[in-house]
């Protein structure tokens, strides 16, 4: 016979009440389809899912008994039954947790309210393994057991109310609803296995699932099935209907280290995180004294795919005293830790603590701060000693890092040493740390050009007079890069510095620079090229950091420049200030000597010479920039003015 809990659990006749049929919403009819065509050769995470959502409705209704009055009198029982009919081709799910009414059971099984739906289906590939980490991230798992089922019966009853539900669906067009009866609160699902879901219809093949996925779920898994046992007495083989717990149903994260191997630790981090792929590390913590915590963190191998969407899936789930409370607190972790997965358990909170009450917490905060410490700690410990691996971290989360650079003050400086950048150095990605080892004698500063992609960037004009001075610049090719690091002035006692601010000049003189004497003779050509150009131009002026090319331009140091100009009015500022540029000549190159030849002769403001001298300078300095032009066919006029005159 099988358990109590699963046999007061199985379907019984409906009532004789009306049968309601309703229809998918449209992005669940595309989901299903694309979860079914598109994940055929990873079926088995249906039972991953399924079993997800059954400990968490026990995870909900533990949390009312323990906090709210109306419901402490009420049995908690918590367990998970897998119930297995070999013959007939079905699975049976069934928990008892906090159970779902019929309202519930259309917005879950009917609806996805996640704004990061739509995005899910962009993003399914038909890459089997890619797809199976994407159903966790997304929150629509129950949907991926239209893989392995033609026809899926779910009866919930919710706790504190007497009526159940029947929800039933073959996974196409619709579903229908109607009453049914339930002995306890909870929810039993069925599933009628398809062809390709009846290699599920074994019971060695089941265990093996739950654990691989499901073997640290905090509440016990049972499964009841035909079991073959030897009859000695007839010397053959009998069924034997058999109920076994298949899972160890710890709270693995309260267990010492000592007692853990690596595969318990990702089995954990898989059934936490909805990711089939191993993490890449695991930090685990065991605080006591003043506050009693533990901590287990995961980084995923693979950035999560909704990082960058608003409504980011929270990695980190919050328990007291093993008690999970919940899963989507964005106060656990500061915002550019989002990556991270994990656990944090403390014995100091309080077993109602609310969204609100964490927010003003000191507990939490003290935790939050230790947790944020340990992180990154452990993120400089792997720089140091496992440089291969931790550049594979770097390649998912440096630009997360930067995030911080800007919003965490207190970790700035560990952040620097974290991050890694592109450089005219070496090859491939380098620390500060390390750029300040390769520092030339003398050299004053750390520097480093923003404003565009790395490829235009490292064709700059900015970059000659360090090239020639053999002094490594850095290349900070992100979009954010110019945010984040204008507000950081130093690293360690060296000052940054950005080659495209006009105040970075006055470290490139030495005994080369021109003389005043020798600015001064540049002085009319100088005033002629700014009132030529007028109001488009701070100032003109001679340059000390070109080699090669004519003309650059660069802003004041608290300026914008003006790629970041774009990106702002992108992003919606259209009433932004236009900061104007400061243009800089080359007193060396040939074509402001020939300029500064005239400049004492048939050379004028209004020379037309002058004014395509300087606009020409001036565009093909924006150009370099990566910067648009405001009149191309203007361009395209002086520049064939000047092929005629030349010719």
């Amino acid at each position: 016979m099988g358990h109590p809990a699963v046999t007061t659990q199985r379907f019984s006749p409906s009532y004789n009440g009306i049968m309601s049929k309703r229809e998918f919403q449209t992005e669940v009819s595309q989901l299903l389809q694309l979860i079914v065509h598109s994940l055929y050769s990873h079926p088995e995470i249906f039972l991953r899912e399924l079993i997800s959502n059954a400990s968490d409705a026990l995870d909900k209704l533990r949390h009312l008994t323990l906090t709210d009055a109306a419901y402490k009198a009420l049995p908690f029982n918590p367990r998970i039954d897998l119930e297995l009919d070999e013959q007939n081709h079905t699975l049976t799910i069934a928990d008892t947790g906090i159970g779902m009414n019929e309202e519930d059971l259309i917005s879950h099984l009917g609806t996805i309210a996640r704004s990061g739906t739509k995005n899910f289906l962009a993003q399914l590939s038909g890459d089997a393994k890619k797809d199976s980490n994407l159903i966790g991230q997304f929150g629509v798992g129950f949907y991926s057991a239209f893989m392995v089922a033609d026809r899926i019966e779910v009866v919930s009853r919710k706790v504190g109310e007497d009526k159940a539900w029947r929800w039933i669906s073959d996974g196409k067009t619709g579903f229908d609803i109607e009453p049914a009866e339930r002995d306890v609160a909870g929810t039993t699902i069925l599933l009628h296995f398809n062809e390709e879901g009846k290699q599920y219809a074994n019971s060695w093949r089941l265990q093996q699932v739950v654990k691989k996925y499901s073997n640290h779920i905090a509440f016990p898994i049972f499964l009841t099935y035909d079991k073959s046992e030897w009859n000695e007495a007839e010397k053959k083989s009998d069924k034997v209907r058999t109920t076994e717990q298949v899972n160890a149903a710890s709270a693995l994260w309260r267990r010492p280290k000592s007692e853990l191997t690596d595969d318990d630790y990702k089995e954990l981090y898989k059934s936490i995180s909805g990711d089939s792929q191993d993490p890449l590390f695991w930090f685990h913590t065991r605080a006591e004294g003043n506050l009693d915590y533990t901590t287990l963190f995961y980084i995923p191998a693979k950035a999560p795919l909704d990082l960058y969407q608003p409504e980011y899936k929270v990695g980190v789930k919050l328990y007291v005293k093993r008690v999970f409370i919940m899963d989507d607190a964005r106060e656990l972790l500061p915002q550019y830790l989002r990556f991270v997965r994990g656990i944090i358990d403390s014995e100091d909170l309080p077993l109602n603590v609310s969204r609100e009450i964490l927010q003003q917490n000191r507990v939490l905060a003290s935790i939050r701060t230790a947790s944020v410490k340990k992180i990154l700690a452990e993120l400089k410990s792997i720089a140091a000693n496992q440089r291969e691996k931790y550049l594979e971290f770097i390649a998912q989360y440096n630009r997360l890092l930067k995030e911080g650079v800007y919003s965490d003050f207190a970790n700035r400086e560990i952040l620097l040493d974290l991050i890694r950048f592109k450089s005219t150095k070496v090859e491939g990605l380098t620390s500060l740390a390390d750029v300040k080892t390769r520092m030339n004698a003398g050299q004053k500063s750390i520097y480093y050009i923003t404003g565009g992609p790395e490829s235009l960037l490292r064709t700059s004009p900015l970059l000659e007079i360090y090239k020639k001075k053999d002094i490594e610049v850095l290349i900070l090719d992100d979009e954010v890069d110019e945010i984040v690091f204008s507000g950081v002035d130093k690293y360690d006692d060296i000052d940054l510095k950005a080659i495209n601010k006009a105040s970075t000049s006055d470290d490139l003189k030495d005994d080369t620079t021109p003389e005043a004497d020798t600015a001064e003779s540049l002085k009319p050509l100088l005033d002629h090229l700014k009132a030529a150009l007028g109001d488009r131009v701070k100032d003109v002026r001679p340059s000390v950091r070109l080699a090669d090319s004519p003309s650059c331009i660069v802003f004041d140091e608290e300026e914008p420049s003006l790629q970041m100009q774009q990106m702002l009015r992108a992003m919606g500022q259209k009433d932004i200030p236009a900061p104007k540029p400061t243009l800089e000549i080359n007193p060396d190159h040939e074509i402001v000597k020939k300029l500064l030849a005239r400049s004492n002769g048939a050379l004028t403001p209004d020379d037309a010479l002058t004014q395509d001298a300087a606009w020409m300078l001036f565009d093909q300095a924006l150009l370099l920039e990566g910067v648009p032009l405001q009149d191309p066919a203007a361009f395209v006029q002086r520049l064939n003015r000047v092929l005629t005159h030349s010719i």
